[in-house]
């Protein structure tokens, strides 16, 4: 598979592209980029994040990001065409501090999407950023709904609830 095919297939298996025309989704195509990695690569870590700015799209293979939120640890694995990292940082400027690593656990690929090149999109194609923030407010939704799944289904096996246990 070329770089553009892949580039092109994984946008179209991410939420930030669910509402956007092929035309759309071409245009972004062209403020992304493509970076491959090998596995035990570790892409992001405490006090080294090259990609500050940059939200990270799964193209190719596995990473596994490490985080601490609130002093608690937290794990998050990607693992599907079109998984998203390093969302914080994309949206939340220079100013927001995060704790995390991001380790490369299969050799892959990864296309990275920087805010200012997506906001150089604003007055050209102010739909194509609407329609890509709307998808990554989805995502994080989704994730946050998992992640609350599974804290239920830890707390009812360890005390006991609903029967199941």
């Amino acid at each position: 598979m070329t770089t553009d095919e892949l580039l092109l297939q994984t946008l179209h298996h991410t939420t930030l592209t669910e509402e956007l025309r092929d035309s759309e989704i071409e245009v972004l195509a062209g403020v992304v980029t493509l970076q491959r990695y090998k596995a035990g690569e570790v892409i992001i870590e405490p006090g080294r994040n090259p990609l500050a700015e940059s939200l990270m799209i799964l193209a190719e293979g596995e990473a596994e990001i490490q985080a601490t939120v609130n002093n608690e640890p937290m794990t998050l694995q990607l693992n599907k065409q079109g998984d998203l990292a390093s969302i914080i940082g994309f949206v939340g400027g220079k100013g927001t501090n995060i704790n995390a690593r991001v380790e490369v656990k299969k050799d892959g690929a990864v296309l990275l999407l920087e805010r200012a090149k997506l906001e150089s999109l604003l007055d050209r194609h102010p739909a194509i950023v609407y329609y890509v923030m709307r998808g990554l407010v989805r995502y994080m939704h989704g994730v946050a709904r998992r992640k609350n799944a599974e804290t239920e289904e830890m707390s009812n096996y360890f005390y006991k609830m609903h029967g199941r246990y």
